[in-house]
């Protein structure tokens, strides 16, 4: 009995949607003539996703807290925390101190101006009998349109929110590096 190598069977894949993405990913491609192709053989993967969009740099780093990071503490009151267009990279802490009766809560939202979007919101119950101490972390990433803010708010002395945040991509998704970074 002879064992024969199988012939790879390739087939054209007529996906608008996939030859869009393969544009988009791979600008210098834009125009090529080829159709995208699929074969029945088990091929390695190279993923040059990062290369393709332009950033060499993972995207955790791109993240990274830098110098232009933006931090806040607020305790009874309302803040605006940010006012300009994009994603934004959000880090929450709260802390409450139970030395009052009643609901303490902190929550940070998106303001449109007309209304506004809770975003986070943590509440608590106070408890005069005991002087006791609760802290709560979050992250985060919103996005604020034109005319967007984000704000915080406290209803307690009792209640301390610190926020820091980060631009991490302009309102059109192209990603901010931390700054004076440099790739080269």
């Amino acid at each position: 009995m002879t064992i024969r190598p199988s012939v790879p069977e390739i087939i054209t894949v007529n996906s608008e949607d996939l030859q869009t993405q393969i544009r988009d990913l791979l600008p210098s491609q834009n125009g090529f003539g080829s159709e995208l192709q699929a074969t029945n053989v088990i091929t390695p993967i190279i993923d040059l996703t990062a290369a393709a969009e332009g950033s060499t740099l993972p995207a955790f780093l791109q993240t990274a807290w830098d110098f232009s990071t933006g931090h806040t503490s607020i305790s009874n009151t309302t803040s605006t925390l940010i006012t300009n267009t994009g994603f934004w990279k959000v880090d929450a802490a709260v802390s409450f101190n139970f030395s009052a009766s009643g609901i303490q809560s902190a929550s940070i939202q998106i303001d449109d101006g007309l209304s506004t979007k809770v975003v986070y919101e943590i509440n608590a119950q106070g408890n005069t009998t005991a002087n006791t101490h609760a802290v709560n972390q979050d992250q985060f990433y919103v996005f604020l349109r034109a005319g967007d803010s984000l704000t915080a708010t406290t209803n307690s002395n009792d209640v301390k929110l610190d926020v820091v945040y980060r631009p991490v991509a302009d309102i059109n998704g192209n990603l901010i590096l931390p700054l004076n970074f440099s790739a080269s």
